[in-house]
């Protein structure tokens, strides 16, 4: 890997700060929207049905476009795609707070949706090729977990707040100018792509066509499925549809000759683990996320401004356990301990905050669970994307980030439409308190989940002393067998 990516040498901190600045971005949108529903619903003429696409839409976009982004990232350069991604995300953010109807805002969120399946795996990318295998990468990949942490307060803050005083439109503004920013540094501190960034090779036109499809169309069954009925084209047809797409994928990806996503790259141990533990943590994240937003504003009365102050320990507990405590753990232990343990503890963290929940009840009742929350699930996080990177080549870390971030798209997707049925079965059985137990059964499931997905790390293996042995790709032209720059 040439040392020219990062421009000039010694300033890696100013170029992390920059990755981590995007996470930033990318981590503020997921909760920015939520506490503006009700009010764009009213501007926009959106039906209570139809109001949900404002967030799905976003889903399918990034869930959709993520393996086509990594390859992008490969091939075309992780500069190049980091900066167009930037872009394009301020452009559909401008568009999303302009738009003048549901349709419009609909579109422009699947256009944000895209910019960040190209920014999220061009950002790991650059952090995965910036920073050793090891110390350095571990300290990076934290921050960057840290700044995703901190998105997720702001975003609930902001959301608030801009709606509150100064309109919705202004919970998508705000992406434009955090987005300018970010692309006027970029000539300072990233250098053209070379080379060894830039691949030869075909792009797999096929595979990237089938991969798009068939991920949109699981991520839209998935999301469609509660509102629409399981039985309907978008519940279990789409989910019909992508699973054959995906499948008619695996059959192109093993004939081609320059593959979106090389299929020896599931034979990493590591990486496949780490995408099973994705795939069940997202779930129980994005899953608990709701339930306590839920417990908070209908049990506990909170408003929208409230609700987002109430995430404040969650969110402080899991920057601290990110930048701080994770990467000694990691030297400590090794990422297997690491993941086992985060992950048993993400699922007692939330059977304490279940625990906690009662009508009537209080703030400080959910508190322990959910400072215990911000610190293992944060500390999972991180240790979840360090194993996705490790004994992965340079030339294909914008795909294994994909990879990984796919599997964090459909879980998130995939445990939210379960843990949203069980709430509502258990709301229904329970009419006396239809609330609280409803949210109180569906956290037990994904508690018992979530600490049953811990078992997937066991196939992680310790890594062998010799680096350079396991990141070879194995006859790969144009490789140079360089060490990533720290």
């Amino acid at each position: 890997m040439s040392d020219s990516l990062i421009r000039p040498r010694g300033r890696s901190g100013l170029v992390l700060a920059l990755l981590a600045f995007a996470q930033f971005i990318i981590a503020v949108d997921y909760n920015i929207v939520y506490v503006a529903l009700p009010d764009i619903g009213r501007d926009l003429g959106f039906t209570a049905q139809s109001l949900q696409w404002v967030v799905s839409a976003y889903a399918v976009g990034f869930g959709g476009f993520l393996l086509f982004g990594g390859r992008a990232v490969d091939r075309l350069g992780q500069r190049r795609v980091f900066v167009t991604a930037l872009g394009i995300y301020a452009v559909a953010s401008l568009a999303g707070g302009l738009a003048t109807d549901s349709g419009l805002l609909v579109a422009a969120r699947v256009a944000q949706g895209l910019g960040a399946a190209l920014l999220t795996p061009a950002t790991l990318a650059l952090i995965n090729i910036s920073f050793a295998e090891g110390p350095a990468r571990n300290r990076a990949l934290g921050i960057w977990g840290a700044a995703g942490s901190s998105g997720l307060a702001a975003g609930a803050l902001l959301g608030g707040v801009l709606t509150n005083y100064v309109g919705w439109q202004w919970v998508l503004f705000v992406n434009v100018p955090l987005a300018v920013l970010a692309l006027t540094v970029v000539p300072f501190l990233l250098a053209a792509d070379t080379p060894v960034q830039r691949r030869e090779g075909g792009f797999d036109v096929p595979g990237a066509l089938l991969a798009t499809a068939g991920s949109t169309l699981l991520v839209l069954g998935l999301v469609s499925g509660p509102e629409a009925g399981w039985g309907t084209i978008r519940g279990v047809g789409a989910l019909a549809a992508g699973a054959v797409l995906l499948g008619l994928f695996i059959l192109v990806e093993r004939r081609s000759a320059s593959p979106l996503a090389p299929l020896r790259l599931f034979g990493n141990r590591a990486l496949a683990s780490a995408m099973a533990v994705i795939l069940v943590y997202q779930s129980t994240l994005g899953g608990t996320y709701y339930l306590f937003t839920t417990y908070v504003q209908q049990a506990l009365g909170y408003d929208a401004l409230q609700a987002g102050f109430a995430f404040l320990p969650l969110t402080v507990m899991s920057m601290l356990a990110a930048g701080r405590f994770v990467p000694k753990l990691l030297a400590a232990w090794g990422i297997r301990r690491t993941l086992i343990t985060g992950m048993i503890g993400t699922g007692a963290s939330v059977a304490v905050l279940a625990a906690g929940m009662s009508p009537g009840g209080s703030f400080l009742a959910v508190l322990p669970g959910l400072i215990l929350f911000g610190l293992t699930a944060g500390s999972t996080f991180v240790a979840m994307f360090v194993a996705a990177s490790s004994g992965v080549h340079a030339a294909e870390q914008g795909v294994a980030s994909s990879l990984a971030t796919t599997c964090q798209q459909i879980g998130g997707a995939l445990g939210l439409a379960a843990l949203v049925a069980i709430a509502n079965t258990g709301n229904d059985t329970n009419p006396a308190t239809p609330i609280v137990d409803g949210l109180r059964d569906a956290a037990w499931i994904a508690a018992a989940a979530t600490v049953i997905g811990a078992f997937f790390a066991l196939a992680i293996r310790k890594p062998p002393t010799d680096l350079a042995s396991r990141r070879a790709p194995g006859n790969m032209p144009g490789d140079t067998g360089c060490p990533a720059r720290q």
